[in-house]
């Protein structure tokens, strides 16, 4: 099963001007937990495509429950709750990395 955390510093593209992190980057965030959460367990997306597995993204869901802000380094927690055999879904955890709080689920 899929379980890893990455590390992702809050980049000054990722905000508005106030320094807040524009909502649509949780999401990219949580592509790159993915990506590594499966590198973690041994998956690769180019090797799985050149077998031709296709991994498609049918359904996003984000709660935002505190702002990132430029700078900040946050945890993205990728975890694998249920794999089928076409289907899989996968829950994230974004976290600030200085204090714990809780940032994002989706």
């Amino acid at each position: 099963m899929l379980d890893n955390t990455t590390q992702v510093r809050v980049r000054y593209a990722e905000t508005d001007q106030m320094g807040v992190v524009y909502h649509a980057n949780y999401v990219v965030w949580m592509e790159v937990g993915r990506v590594e959460a499966m590198r973690a367990a041994g998956l690769n997306y180019a090797a799985m495509e050149e077998e031709g597995v296709r991994v498609a993204v049918v359904g996003v869901e984000v709660e935002y429950r505190a702002p990132a802000r430029y700078d900040d380094v946050v945890n993205v927690r990728a975890r694998g709750v249920e794999v089928l055999s076409r289907k899989m879904r996968i829950e994230y955890e974004v976290t600030r990395a200085s204090d714990g709080t809780l940032l994002a689920t989706g």
